[in-house]
């Protein structure tokens, strides 16, 4: 498997350019007790379904109502109702010499509201067949038996699918797309969605439209020729660029990453007079552009700074260059500040780095960053040469001072398909919804801006059509959760390190310019934010 050959996603597109206040529902974690941080930054009380209090974070009240659900497995994190944000994209949905999206002529939107209540298994596929069909004509359960007669009863189906949700609609068609029978009753839910999704649309709308296009790509069982295929044209590298600021800005995911893991780094070089920083997806190197800064205002004087970049072999195209002009910009910058500093390029993919590549000098305090990076990595589950693992243990061998890892908290990687198009779905209804909430001050972006659908369609549309048209090694969108990464980290010797109060305050101060409904908690000593009940991406630190 060759990564650097893999395309682009959310996470790390965004990275390689730094690199409504409307009623918000409780704020749910299951597992071990999860804190709310106050508006002092320190954790509360841990909540329990005996304690009700009113939580602040970044400055907004919550519900003062919250429970405390029942512990998840030891692998798994998050379970309902707050479960179910990598490579550079290049646009999937957007034809050569147009303005116009590929999937753009699946507007026919509805101008209510789509969304529905989640149905998440089986059991629903068995209500909607009943219902459609009639008890006497529901055998054994399964779509193929109930739908077996569906040339006659096909009007019948149509009254049926039409009182569906769009949600609902969607996660049926993947359901029955499970079931090798069930073909026709597939085409027609694929039919039905396509009348009811938009590229302009609310978020359910947009979103239905690019599930849709994984859906038609994984029922003619070409996952990766398709996926390859769906870009309609090559993005130059300054329309990358721009597509990527946009959607740095409008949603504070990557912000709150990268702002948090800075944090981290500088406070474990405290003390430190030689410092070095390996960065697994250097992509633009902005993110070191702050650190630099903030080095060179220690009391006492700033440290030799010394910063490896390794390369995912995409982030090349959108710089228009290579990792020259990573270190030539930072290096700037550290000349600007005082600060004495050196520029190692890595550029290679990060299933291909060794012990050789990294350079680690005796007398340096080493820090190293994943950025949205490791759930490219092929684990056990993909590859004899489990790379996710490996290069885990490569770090630790390191010895490094700190190690921040910077994840969508999201379950893909070895789900089946039903419950990994649950999850997604679930999970980029979030990000959709959020992208549409208030946005900073001085941006404008309504629905049908161009920018936006840019940014959504290269910069986060591809990442589903991954995860829902491809498998094996194809399937480079494989992210697990914060448990998951926790039982890796530990099995490879490292210990996790609390996130302290500095960090907490740095986000919060990111986070004060956008919605009410960024959530920013606390969780085994991590730092999780989410979009109302949904969490969405994690910082921890490791030692």
């Amino acid at each position: 498997m060759q990564t650097s050959q893999k395309p682009r996603s959310s996470g790390a597109a965004i990275h390689q350019l730094y690199h409504q206040s409307d009623q918000i529902e409780p704020f749910r974690l299951t597992g071990s007790p999860f804190q709310i941080l106050n508006n002092n930054g320190y954790p509360g009380d841990t909540l329990t379904s005996r304690h009700q209090e009113t939580a602040i974070v970044s400055g907004n009240a919550f519900n003062d109502q919250f429970f405390t659900l029942e512990s998840s497995p030891a692998l798994e994190i998050y379970n309902s109702p707050f479960t179910s944000v990598s490579s550079n994209t290049r646009s999937p949905f957007s034809p050569q010499g147009s303005s116009q999206s590929c999937v753009s002529n699946l507007h026919n939107s509805s101008p209510e509201n789509t969304y529905g209540s989640p149905i998440s298994n089986e059991q629903f596929i068995r209500d909607v067949a009943m219902e459609l069909l009639g008890e006497s004509d529901f055998e054994d359960g399964s779509i193929t038996s109930s739908f077996q007669n569906v040339n006659k009863n096909n009007k019948l189906l149509q009254i049926g699918i039409s009182n569906l949700d769009l949600k609902q609609t969607l996660i049926l068609c993947a359901q029955s797309m499970d079931d090798d029978g069930a073909k026709e009753i597939t085409e027609t839910l694929m039919e039905h969605i396509q009348t009811k999704v938009s590229v302009t649309g609310d978020p359910i709308q947009r979103l239905g439209a690019y599930m849709l296009e994984g859906l038609r790509a994984r029922k003619l069982s070409s996952g990766s020729a398709i996926y390859k295929k769906l870009k309609c044209y090559e993005p130059s590298p300054k329309d990358l660029m721009s597509y990527m600021s946009t959607l740095y800005e409008i949603c504070p995911y990557y912000k709150f990453a990268y702002t948090s893991a800075n944090v981290v780094i500088k406070e474990a070089f405290q003390y430190e007079n030689h410092v070095h920083v390996i960065d697994f997806l250097i992509a633009q190197g902005s993110q070191w552009v702050q650190l630099i800064k903030d080095l060179a205002r220690r009391p006492g004087g700033p440290p030799s700074l010394r910063v490896t970049g390794i390369d995912d072999g995409d982030s090349s195209y959108a710089r228009a260059g290579g990792l020259d002009k990573v270190g030539q910009r930072l290096a700037q910058v550290a000349v600007e500040n005082g600060v004495p500093f050196e520029f190692h390029a890595a550029a290679i993919s990060g299933s291909e780095v060794n012990w050789g590549n990294l350079r680690v000098r005796p007398g340096e305090a080493l820090a190293v960053n994943f950025p949205y990076m490791l759930h490219h990595m092929p684990d056990e589950s993909v590859s004899t040469v489990n790379h996710r693992d490996r290069l885990i243990r490569l770090v630790k061998s390191l010895s490094p001072k700190v190690v921040t890892l910077l994840e969508q908290e999201s379950n893909t990687n070895t789900s089946s398909f039903s419950k990994r198009f649950k999850e997604a779905l679930d999970y980029y209804t979030a990000m959709f919804e959020s992208i549409d909430a208030k946005l900073p001050k001085n941006i404008e972006l309504p629905r049908g801006d161009r920018r936006r659908i840019s940014a959504e369609e290269n910069c986060v549309a591809r990442d589903m059509v991954n995860i829902v048209a491809c498998e094996d090694t194809d399937r480079v969108e494989r992210h697990e959760p914060l448990a998951k990464w926790r039982f890796r980290f530990q099995a490879a010797g490292f210990t996790a390190s609390p996130v302290s109060h500095a960090v907490v305050q740095a986000v919060q101060g990111v986070l004060s310019e956008y919605s009410e409904g960024y959530r920013l908690g606390e969780r085994d000593g991590a730092l999780v934010l989410g979009w109302k009940n949904q969490p969405m991406v994690t910082c921890s630190a490791w030692r």
